[in-house]
């Protein structure tokens, strides 16, 4: 029987997890079948108790200790927030060098939208789409540029522009070229939980149990992503919010989110916007849920996740500043 460990965080606790701000020294085992039930730290195995502490990797930030915002840049017409507002060049610079002096630590750029229903994009649409933006922004600002995409052709043009990370929403599944690439640049890969292609990944909703059905397919794309020479050190992991899940499969990720760390990887939550936040705040337009946005980051920082992917920066730093400020 496979165990599952989760930290439960804690104010005072013995160990430092994932070598950030939060603690824990109890563990919540979690095995398919069975109530979960509640052990010390010190006696879970050795192994899963040093993936849950080793600090992780910068990946060129100026490093893990904080929680990092990863700045949206769609490069789009139709993705479900701002599609159409920085599909320009001009528009996307703009945008981009805006976040960063909003206080981003990342900025990632696509050009095809995720959106449930989006339809593909050619591999040199997206080139044309994206690789224009990371090459000005290549000459403007040093911060980390990532590429959000799922194609190979797209990643090596863009790194080959100046992008330093590659954000794959398919974990390296949509195209057998891509594991080559990522080993070949040594770019940090960020891999994401979908169950499909976005065009009908909202077909397919059903699991077992959706905590650990994402933990396991995650562990698994780090077991192909090692198999093809990608380091773990490299290796960033994103359960996938509103990748083929209903607003109750977002609610348990969200409150399991620790889990995620005994993967031995940096987390990434991307939830900004998305659409379980309009309908539980009623806020029916995407530009109208910054606010449940910014809690949803405030929530998973909590759990101790690495990273937070937002549309909105300006609110989320300074949320984050406030609250490391009252935690002192």
């Amino acid at each position: 029987m496979t165990h599952y460990y989760r930290p439960l965080i804690e104010e005072r606790g013995q160990f430092l997890l994932a070598g950030g701000w939060c603690r824990f020294s109890q563990i919540e085992i979690l095995e398919r079948g069975t109530e979960p039930r509640v052990c010390s730290a010190v006696d879970i195995p050795e192994e899963a108790l040093l993936r849950l502490t080793v600090p992780r990797p910068d990946l060129g930030t100026d490093g893990m200790s904080r929680p990092q915002v990863m700045g949206i840049v769609n490069a789009t017409p139709d993705s479900f927030s701002d599609g159409g507002q920085f599909d320009s060049l001009a528009a996307a610079m703009a945008h981009a060098q805006t976040m960063q002096r909003d206080g981003a630590d990342i900025i990632d750029i696509g050009g095809e939208s995720t959106r449930p229903g989006a339809n593909y994009v050619d591999v040199a649409d997206e080139i044309t789409r994206t690789v224009p933006a990371v090459t000005g922004l290549r000459q403007e600002i040093a911060l980390p540029l990532s590429i959000d995409t799922r194609k190979a052709g797209v990643a090596e043009a863009a790194v080959a522009a100046g992008a330093d990370w590659i954000n794959d929403v398919s974990a390296l599944s949509f195209d057998e070229d891509m594991a080559r690439l990522v080993a070949r640049s040594g770019a940090p890969i960020c891999l994401m939980h979908a169950p499909s292609d976005p065009r009908t990944m909202q077909q397919h909703t059903t699991y077992e149990d959706v905590l650990l059905d994402v933990y396991d397919y995650l562990a698994t794309r780090i077991e192909f992503a090692l198999g093809h020479a990608i380091a773990r050190k490299k290796i960033i992991v994103d359960p996938g919010i509103g990748f083929g899940k209903t607003l109750e499969h977002n609610l348990v990720l969200l409150r399991g989110l620790a889990l995620f760390h005994g993967l031995g990887c940096p987390i990434l939550l991307g939830a900004s916007r998305k659409r379980f936040i309009g309908t539980i705040s009623g806020a029916e337009q995407a530009e109208d849920r910054m606010p449940g946005s910014v809690a949803v980051a405030l929530a998973a920082v909590a759990q101790g996740a690495q990273i937070i992917r937002v549309h909105d920066v300006l609110p989320t730093v300074q949320a984050l500043k406030l609250w490391a400020a009252v935690r002192g």
